[in-house]
């Protein structure tokens, strides 16, 4: 499950430059900096506010954001690494998880903005990398309004929730409350530890909706009836299985789970149902893994998924393959509406922020947050445009929002803006009879992207 991906810094001798610009809604800076000979230059903002050429929907919205922190403890989980080799038992201890809450806030005049900190594996044998990121998000604001959606995002192996901001903040901003899980992976670099993932993925994410639901309902923070999902990589995994893709009992994933740990919650098991969420409206799933030749589901599976879903991948992901990951799980999610957005180019690291400057230093380290031809800003830009659009349509129940997402043409070269159009240069498109270039983007702006739809055969 490593990263592909090499970023395409621009380097620049002997400059030393800095520029703010006020950014709208977020009422926060992005600063350009370059320095030093034979730097790279990067945009040191927060990730979750985008430049010029964003596409419409990608903006952040008008509401102030805070963030806390949660912890939650789940009783007498199985410890998958300590498992007994002779007896197959493995001990129970109970698991805590911390989840990162961003929220619709009260916007306090001068508050500190939150600069998040976190580390990734390195190449071996170096240690962990620790990286710091900008937000726009005040730590422990008072909650504002009442009865948002609630938006669960499981990250990728080895991966941090702050790694996401670009989701994250910007979502919260737009009126939902977006919960984080830290999963608290083993380390990618020690493969032994992948057997974890596969079984407490689904019940992370499980667990600690329902304990969202319970409590932020409480508090009438979230509406427990409105809930999506979002997964990156081995999250796609697990946000696809609680939203109803049952395992295949003799898959090969599920074979990899010593002492069938994780039989109980397979296809037909008497505890199948318990790693299901409620009231899910819509699921995300960005380079999804688990779909590699069905391994996790098989095609029977994947046709318990009935709520919308959206896939979003690049088409030269060596992770997790394309057409045998997100392509597969497209055709055969067949009792869902569904759509899968795909990034001709692109690999597999699309799902994380533009990569912090301590991540530059190495190629192993940048290579978790950038793609070998795609600019990252430009990657989180648009999947926050769709994943707004979409979530906007199907949880929210805003049916204006279906527009941005019954593109006229599949592949978005072949969308046509005459020359003679009236509309400013920087104009959205209105996607008409006259403008055919997707909606919400802008003129030579929807290039290199593919976007298939199909219905629900339930319905």
């Amino acid at each position: 499950m490593r990263l592909l991906g090499l970023a395409a810094g621009v380097s620049l001798a002997g400059v030393g430059v800095a520029m703010d610009a006020e950014c709208s809604g977020a009422q926060d800076a992005r600063r350009v900096t370059v320095s030093g000979e034979g730097s790279s230059i990067y945009t040191e903002g927060p990730p979750s506010v985008f430049g010029i050429d964003a596409p419409e929907l990608a903006s952040v919205g008008s509401l102030t954001v805070g963030v806390r922190t949660l912890t939650l403890v789940e009783a007498a989980q199985p410890d998958i690494l300590a498992i007994d080799p002779k007896t197959g038992l493995a001990p129970k201890h109970d698991r805590t998880l911390i989840v990162d809450l961003w929220y619709p806030a009260v916007a306090m005049p001068g508050a500190h903005r939150e600069t998040y900190s976190a580390s990734l594996p390195s190449e071996p044998p170096a240690a962990p990398t620790t990286f710091t990121v900008p937000g726009v998000a005040v730590r422990d604001a008072r909650s504002m309004g009442r009865d948002y959606p609630l938006v669960v995002v499981s990250h990728g192996y080895s991966n941090a929730t702050v790694a996401m901001t670009w989701l994250t903040e910007n979502l919260a901003s737009k009126g939902y409350v977006v919960a984080a899980i830290r999963h608290d992976d083993p380390l990618i670099t020690d493969t032994s530890g992948f057997p974890q993932l596969l079984l407490r993925r689904p019940l992370d994410i499980a667990f600690v909706t329902r304990i969202l639901q319970e409590r932020l309902g409480a508090e009438h923070l979230v509406d427990p009836e409105k809930v999506a999902l979002v997964g990156y990589s081995m999250g796609g995994y697990g946000v696809l299985t609680s939203a109803g893709a049952t395992l295949d009992p003799t898959g090969p994933l599920t074979k990899m789970v010593p002492g069938g740990l994780l039989l109980p919650y397979v296809r037909g098991a008497p505890d199948s149902t318990s790693i299901t969420v409620r009231s899910l409206k819509a699921v995300v799933a960005i380079s999804p893994a688990g779909g590699d030749v069905l391994a996790a589901w098989g095609a029977a599976g994947l046709q318990g998924i009935e709520a919308p879903l959206l896939l979003i991948s690049g088409d030269k992901d060596r992770t997790v393959n394309y057409s045998t990951g997100a392509r597969t799980i497209f055709d055969a999610a067949s009792n869902a509406t569904r759509y899968l957005l795909t990034f001709k180019g692109a690999g597999h690291a699309i799902g994380l922020n533009v990569a912090p400057a301590a991540m530059r230093g190495h190629l192993w380290d940048e290579d978790w947050f950038e793609d070998p031809v795609w600019r990252k800003e430009r990657v989180s830009a648009i999947n926050a445009h769709f994943i707004t659009a979409f979530l906007d349509r199907y949880v929210k129940g805003d049916v204006s929002r279906q527009a941005y997402l019954d593109v006229q043409t599949p592949d978005s070269d072949d969308g046509v803006w005459p020359k003679q159009s009236a509309l400013p240069y920087g104009a959205y498109s209105p996607s008409d009879s006259n403008i055919t270039v997707w909606k919400g983007f802008q003129r030579g702006h929807a290039v290199g992207l593919q976007l298939l739809t199909a219905s629900s055969r339930a319905r």
